[in-house]
């Protein structure tokens, strides 16, 4: 499984495993700004999940995953191959997904949650019907087929107006993935089960985080799932939509060593 890596440096206090699952129809190379992380200490992973950032490749390896699951053996396959026990998984969107899928497989190795623009509920049928009609424009057009509309859900009000290196740089992240990787996305996220169950039995430090413009997943959808988990924080980034960690990479990013220096 391809990832992205930044190892703290020899001269920082050591604090563990940083584990970032990446979001629909973007990569993990959206976590770029997140790899800052190792300064403080911390060992930080970016899985690639199945066939994403390989367009025009020639596929090698897996075929595309179809379950949640899929994608949640892969990272933990991956885990095992760096030697690392457990780790403080942060999922952004789909990403949120996957970390309910290896709380539900193999919670030992989730020492800390970080929930992101996400929600535990399974799609509606509505949404699911929506994402059939996605499966089909990629298989006519590629991902280029998908990313206007995308664009204009991932991303904040402010974010499309004021900050076009923003838009392009989503933009490019959608178009370098394969077709087949996006089209497995759609499948694995319409079929996965309701993790609203799983909410009460999670009993780690949990940061929950919400970009305040997000249309995907609003904070109203964060509040509950802060509510469900005891224990839990929140966090609100301002000005930021679905992509909060992209389009305020400042403030996610103080949220999140906030919750690690004082949680973990």
């Amino acid at each position: 499984m391809a990832y992205l890596e930044a190892k703290p440096p020899a001269s920082a206090r050591q604090r563990g495993a940083l584990v970032l699952l990446h979001a629909f129809p973007v990569n993990a190379r959206m976590w770029e700004p997140q790899l800052a992380m190792a300064e403080r200490g911390w060992r930080v992973v970016a899985p690639q999940f199945r066939g994403f950032d390989s367009a025009g490749q020639v596929r090698v390896g897996p075929a595309p995953a179809t379950t949640m699951d899929d994608y949640a053996g892969d990272v933990i396959d991956l885990l095992d191959a760096l030697h690392v026990h457990d780790a403080v998984v942060c999922g952004l969107s789909m990403g949120g997904y996957v970390a309910f899928a290896m709380l539900r497989l193999a919670a030992r190795y989730v020492q800390g949650l970080v929930l992101a623009d996400t929600r535990p509920q399974a799609d509606t049928p509505e949404a699911a019907e929506g994402r059939r009609k996605m499966i089909q424009q990629v298989a006519e057009g590629g991902a280029a087929a998908i990313a206007d509309e995308m664009i204009a859900r991932l991303l904040g009000d402010t974010t499309r107006r004021t900050r076009p290196d923003v838009v392009e740089r989503v933009r490019g992240l959608i178009l370098s993935n394969g077709a087949d990787a996006i089209a497995g996305a759609l499948h694995a996220m319409m079929t996965r089960p309701d993790s609203t169950d799983l909410l009460a039995s999670i009993h780690i430090p949990t940061l929950i985080v919400a970009g305040s413009e997000d249309a995907v997943t609003p904070p109203a959808v964060a509040e509950e799932m802060q509510r469900k988990i005891a224990g839990s924080e929140l966090a609100i980034v301002e000005s930021a939509g679905h992509l909060s960690n992209l389009e305020r990479s400042d403030a996610f990013n103080a949220s999140l060593a906030r919750f690690l220096d004082h949680r973990v």
